[in-house]
């Protein structure tokens, strides 16, 4: 009884002399100390949100150049060429200053005016010199004069110690490319693709387009672009993600691994109420805006703001398209094992639950022996499903009473945790063990996840874990760079005992958790049922294999003078031709986040000059110093385009927006119909590794994490995301589909590696050392 004695706030007994109150002592503590902790919070807030909006100055500035304005007025001297005076006699209280009063509060305004305008100034000048973009097409290592003189200027105007958000409002906003350039590139990225008799039609069908009627539609996105903060983001979150009806398991969500060859615990509870905490301490440090921006050469800032809705956010089902809810200061969690939810609490006297108090709370969930509700086990198949049948659902039976409480739980919760009951992990000894892995991560059972919240932490019972993530919200170098610090934060700072538990004492006064209670009638558990049916069917059809390439890895590509990158994805198209005999439209996801509010575009990696290696490498005719001569050439137009794409002057947002703005006029275009129903065959993606730097992997070799993956894009096509880790490895995880006879992961995944092995070789010998 001392969980529920310590849950009450005060008693109370009816006696003949009146009501004899009783306040428990150990609650108003409780209850004090969590106000303590929101009037600090709210207080390092308020202190982050000065030091960002004033930034790249700092609050101390202003006092500087109070002192410089006030000397110059000692001296006689008037800086403000008399606005100090007019200040003074247009203040509304001067009847009641001295005259030396009213000159001093007068000076403190002007300086305050000046201030501002510096500040305002400096963050013009900044967002002028990131605009500048030349420096990203110089050969590596070879800076030029001026590139150098740029980034000492840069590095001058961003301050010290910048905040997460320091530097949104001097980022520059994406431009807008020309039509002209647009389609010269998309003309000339789909000529490998098309014979002659094909490409002439797409010219001609291109050219229209571009009489008309491309301008007049490039004038109202021109106009969107001065007026949005980003002319792509906001229609690319609305029309490509939330607008979908179909289910946003595999075909949206993305997943990603623990380390790889490493399991710090194979207590269950442990590791997950070290990962939890760790989470909740990222989030702190995310609320305040403490962490450090992401940097391009060490100064270059990344925009921050996919970072806000990691937390405490959900996408919400809707008949004609979805919405994300994002709140702030959730405070629970909530569990799910075996078929129950249930519903824990993270604060305890003002403070994070420590790890050792996490674990005590989810054993106890571990070890509840109670059965699922009528309709609960498969309750999560609503979020796998059709959006439809989900939005009605919750509208007609998750609007009253227990149910509508218990789904306000688990949309509010801070993120949802599953506690799997089965096994997985990579394994040596079974080569279908990153499989196997993977399709639980992604997909799972399609009811023990639930889909729409912004991430899902699973974690099996032998200790193993990772991450199922909704894409509206955020793009893949965000979550990963949380999940970075949380295996770096689990393994490296709060660690275990030597009987594998948590570090800490256990708290045995602490309520346990609550479980989630409904009410699911018959027609309910029959949608249910029915949304879980389409899931099963979507699940069991991922085709995928996990391959881990360990003959080489980036120090010796690095050697061979190419880009990591521009290699892997020249292996792909390779591996590809020899899989399917033919070419095709290659999609990799490029970041556009040197600019404010940019996500992704979309690098066409199929060209004309890769098409000419592949077939050199399949002729035998061709010599070797031949093929490497056309692999140069490959990679450095691969190269090329992966850096227009990062400076706004991709090809396929550009056209997106373009057919938008057409739909919205109802402008018909059948160029732009064409070009936006074109299948990606070839999916690709890489995950970027190391944004913090807190696992050393050159000390640490085995703590390196194993990436992660998506689902196939087109029903006869792979989706492949891959991971280049440390020096010696790199892990590809490739997704298809089981219905389609023209693809077999496994057999791509073969492939990949022999087209990497082949390219390989026709470096010399003494490259291989």
């Amino acid at each position: 009884m001392a969980e529920a004695h310590q849950a009450v706030g005060f008693q109370f007994t009816v006696t003949p002399d009146g009501i004899d109150l009783q306040l428990s002592r150990e609650v108003l503590r409780h209850i004090y100390l969590s106000g303590v902790t929101s009037w600090k919070k709210r207080a390092i807030r308020f202190k982050n949100g000065v030091l960002t909006g004033v930034y790249p100055a700092s609050p101390s500035s202003w006092l500087i150049v109070v002192i410089a304005i006030m000397s110059t007025m000692y001296a006689r001297i008037d800086p403000s060429m008399g606005m100090i005076d007019k200040i003074k006699t247009s203040i509304p209280v001067s009847n009641f200053m001295t005259v030396q009063t009213q000159t001093v509060f007068s000076a403190i305004l002007f300086a305050t005016a000046v201030w501002f305008s510096l500040i305002l100034l400096m963050r013009y000048i900044l967002k002028a010199l990131l605009s500048y973009h030349s420096w990203i097409f110089e050969s590596h290592g070879k800076m030029s004069s001026f590139t150098k003189v740029w980034l000492s200027l840069v590095k001058l105007l961003s301050g010290r110690r910048p905040l997460l958000y320091s530097f949104q409002a001097s980022l520059p906003r994406l431009p807008v490319p020309s039509i002209d350039d647009t389609i010269s590139r998309y003309l000339e990225s789909v000529r490998p693709l098309l014979d002659d008799e094909q490409y002439k039609q797409m010219e001609v069908v291109a050219n229209d387009f571009k009489k008309d009627p491309a301008p007049k539609l490039q004038k109202y996105l021109v106009l969107k672009s001065w007026w949005a903060t980003n002319y792509v983001s906001d229609w690319w979150e609305e029309y490509i993600y939330l607008k979908g009806r179909g289910p946003i398991m595999v075909n949206s969500n993305f997943y990603t691994m623990d380390l790889l060859y490493v399991i710090p615990t194979h207590r269950q509870a442990a590791r997950a109420a070290n990962a939890v905490h760790a989470m909740l301490q990222y989030r702190r440090k995310l609320e305040r805006g403490e962490l450090t921006p992401l940097m391009a050469l060490g100064i270059v800032p990344m925009c921050s703001v996919q970072y806000e809705r990691m937390f405490n956010t959900t996408r919400i089902p809707g008949i004609e398209t979805d919405f994300v809810q994002h709140l702030k200061d959730r405070k629970h969690l909530v569990v799910y094992h075996r078929g129950r939810f249930f519903k824990l609490w993270l604060y305890y006297g003002g403070r994070h639950l420590w790890p050792s108090e996490l674990e005590q709370q989810f054993q106890r969930i571990l070890d509840d022996k109670s059965e699922p509700q009528m309709g609960e086990l498969k309750l999560a198949a609503l979020t796998a499903g059709n959006r439809v049948p989900w939005a009605r659902a919750r509208l007609k039976y998750f609007n009253e009473g227990v149910n509508k409480s218990s789904l306000e739980a688990i949309e509010t919760a801070s993120f949802f945790l599953t506690l799997d009951d089965d096994a997985h992990g990579y394994d040596p000894e079974n080569m279908r063990s990153l499989d196997l892995y993977a399709k639980s991560l992604l997909h799972g059972k399609c009811y023990d996840r639930w889909f729409d919240k912004s991430f899902n932490l699973i974690v099996y019972k032998n200790g193993k874990m990772g991450i199922n993530t909704e894409h509206s919200w955020a793009d893949a170098p965000i979550v990963g760079h949380m999940w970075e610090y949380v295996l770096a934060t689990d393994c490296f700072h709060l660690g275990y005992t030597e009987e594998g538990h948590c570090k800490g004492d256990v708290n045995k006064g602490m309520a346990p958790p609550t479980r989630l209670q409904w009410d699911i009638p018959k027609a309910c558990q029959e949608i249910i049922e029915g949304s879980y049916g389409v899931a099963k069917r979507i699940a069991d059809d991922v085709d995928f294999h996990g391959c881990l390439f360990t003959e080489f890895g980036k120090g010796l590509i690095k050697k061979c003078r190419t880009s990591p990158d521009a290699f892997i994805q020249l292996a792909l198209q390779l591996a590809y031709y020899r899989d399917k005999g033919e070419f095709c439209l290659t999609y990799e996801s490029s970041m556009t986040r040197m600019f404010r509010e940019g996500r992704t575009e979309t690098v066409r990696s199929c060209t004309c000059e890769s098409t000419m290696f592949v077939r050199a490498m399949e002729d035998k005719n061709i010599t070797k110093e031949q093929r490497l001569a056309l692999f140069h050439q490959a990679g450095e137009k691969h190269q090329n385009m992966y850096r227009l794409a990062m400076t706004g002057a991709g090809i396929d947002r550009h056209l997106f927006c373009l057919y938008i703005v057409s739909k919205v006029m109802d402008i018909d275009s059948p160029f732009l119909k064409q070009v936006l129903s074109e299948p990606w065959r070839l999916s690709t993606s890489q995950t970027p590794q190391q944004q913090l730097n807190l696992i050393d992997i050159q000390k640490f070799p085995k703590y390196v994490g194993a990436g992660g993956g998506f689902g196939p894009v087109a029903d006869d096509g792979y989706g492949v995301s891959y991971i280049i880790i440390g020096e010696n490895l790199i892990t590809f995880h490739i997704s298809s589909k089981f219905s389609s006879p023209e693809t077999d992961s496994y057999r791509f995944g073969q492939n990949i590696k022999k087209a990497m092995l082949d390219i390989r070789s026709l470096f010399n010998q003494k490259d291989k050392i």
